[in-house]
């Protein structure tokens, strides 16, 4: 399985089901994501399980994503006709709704293999892929089928990663948004546990 961060993320060109249910069969990533961050993630099938209830996470926090200029990309290996379904289908019924980001068919499973998440030859782990402005992938979580993302701590990476851009500080372990970095270098390494190593 290749680790690919500090690498360009895979790029691909591939059908999807944008946010207003038309399906462009040349959906292209670098194009789609050009100007901002991006969020790629796979998960196994549509119309199962665990799957849902991430898919609508990532939805329900869109607009907090779009205040820190990122987009967010689905990716599973059923084809676009099945995304539009799932879409279709209710959420009481098990169904998704109208999502408001794309979701791109991998048939052939060739964007799951390139980024490493494509399980026994058959459905994608859950693999989330945050890439910066450049299309460097600076980020990478992959979870086993059964276990469920948090998508609050995807955000919280997005704001760790442009506190990094912006100030030139790393971000200690449990950093949020709002809180001090740490110089990165001895003496701020120093400075930063005298003042918060016993909150760790």
């Amino acid at each position: 399985m290749p680790v690919l961060i500090g690498k360009i993320a895979p790029d691909f060109v591939a059908p999807a089901v944008m946010p207003d249910n038309s399906i462009s069969e040349q959906f292209h990533l670098r194009s789609y994501l050009e100007g901002s961050y991006g969020v790629v993630f796979f998960y196994p099938l549509d119309f199962t399980f665990v799957c849902p209830s991430e898919i609508l996470a990532f939805d329900h926090r869109l607009e907090d994503f779009g205040k820190r200029n990122t987009k967010v990309i689905a990716v599973s290996v059923d084809s676009q006709y099945t995304h539009l379904a799932w879409k279709r289908t209710a959420v009481k019924d098990g169904g998704v709704g109208n999502l408001r980001f794309p979701m791109v068919a991998d048939l052939n499973k060739s964007i799951a293999r390139n980024y490493g998440v494509l399980h026994d030859e058959s459905v994608a782990l859950r693999g989330t892929f945050l890439m910066d402005m450049a299309g460097i992938v600076r980020h990478e979580l992959i979870n086993d089928l059964p276990l469920g993302r948090n998508i609050d701590e995807t955000i919280r990476m997005v704001d760790a990663l442009q506190f990094y851009e912006k100030n030139g500080e790393v971000c200690p372990a449990g950093w949020k948004s709002g809180q001090p970095g740490m110089k990165a270098d001895t003496a701020g390494v120093a400075e930063y546990l005298a003042a918060h190593g016993q909150n760790l």
